[in-house]
């Protein structure tokens, strides 16, 4: 994922989820696909943040030893700055970027 290019709106937006549940026919089936992504994208930049600032570790920090790196504080606030998770699962839900099935629906129409 290019977090650089994200086009999310920082701040939490108000959606008609009706509207949104459209193509799933159910709140809650919309609900729970955007939250399973968001869950995604949360550990995908927690790892990624974690090998950037995997860098800058030591084996032997100590409290006396810590002193302030510019580089690893940019890359914090860069982070920081980010579009919270479930703001970035949304929008890729509208975008139709979000591929998702459900088995069980799948199932009951091979019955039929």
């Amino acid at each position: 994922m290019d977090l650089k290019k994200l086009n999310v709106p920082d701040n939490t937006l108000t959606r008609d989820m009706i509207s949104m549940a459209e193509e799933t026919g159910n709140v809650y089936e919309t609900v729970r696909i955007i939250g399973k992504r968001a869950n995604e994208i949360s550990v995908e930049i927690k790892q990624e943040l974690g090998k950037k600032l995997q860098e800058f570790s030591s084996s032997n920090d100590s409290l006396e030893e810590i002193f302030e790196n510019r580089e690893q504080i940019e890359i914090s606030r860069f982070y920081e700055r980010l579009p919270k998770a479930p703001l970035i699962a949304t929008q890729e839900y509208l975008d139709h970027e979000i591929y998702y099935r459900n088995p069980v629906i799948e199932d009951k129409m091979d019955d039929l």
